[in-house]
């Protein structure tokens, strides 16, 4: 137990270096999302019309998809439109597939006449203060961010905690020391019993 309170401010001052460029971009979008009415925002909306060739349109109407996407019309899909389908799911339906491409400030989304070979692509986005807001929900961010946002909330709780101990250990030369992280608590618990219903 010593050791750990003996290198009690190494732990706090890496957990803090470690975290600081990410409570800084949620401290942020906490603002944005929390005025989000009065951050005017327009979307850009880009549509294309695209025409699939005849060897491919061929192969999809001998071959019937019901499921899954044939890797040619995935790469067809992914240079012509410059789009990612990896991990994406196809929907078949009727003779057409779609696909829904959701990420972090926009939308976008294919659908594909298989009969006709006709191709409708449609992408929205919203802009940066869109994307921020997104990461901070984690909305449509993948896998990888899901990762980091976890591991930057355990350092987070380190930075936090490490603090904790290290104001009991200097709350004695600082008498407002416990006033203040009080004050911490009690504020938001008033505002949450008194405010929101």
């Amino acid at each position: 137990m010593h050791f750990w309170l003996g290198t009690l401010r190494q732990w706090h001052w890496i957990s803090s270096a470690l975290c600081l460029m990410g409570m800084l971009l949620f401290a942020f979008t906490g603002i944005t999302l929390n005025h989000a009415a009065q951050i005017e925002a327009k979307a850009q909306v880009t549509t294309r019309l695209e025409q699939l060739p005849a060897m491919l349109q061929q192969q999809l109407l001998d071959a019937a998809p019901t499921a899954g996407m044939p890797t040619a019309l995935a790469n067809w899909l992914e240079s012509t439109l410059d789009i990612r389908l990896g991990g994406r799911e196809a929907e078949w339906s009727d003779g057409e597939l779609y696909i829904g491409l959701p990420r972090p400030g926009g939308d976008a989304w294919l659908s594909l006449d298989i009969a006709s070979g006709e191709l409708e692509y449609e992408s929205t986005d919203r802009g940066w203060i869109a994307y921020l807001n997104d990461l901070h929900k984690g909305r449509h961010s993948g896998e990888a961010w899901s990762w980091f946002i976890d591991i930057f909330s355990v350092v987070c709780v380190i930075f936090s905690l490490t603090g904790l101990l290290l104001l009991q250990r200097h709350a004695g030369g600082r008498p407002a020391t416990w006033p203040l992280t009080g004050l911490g608590l009690v504020i938001p618990v008033l505002l949450a019993l008194l405010f929101i219903h």
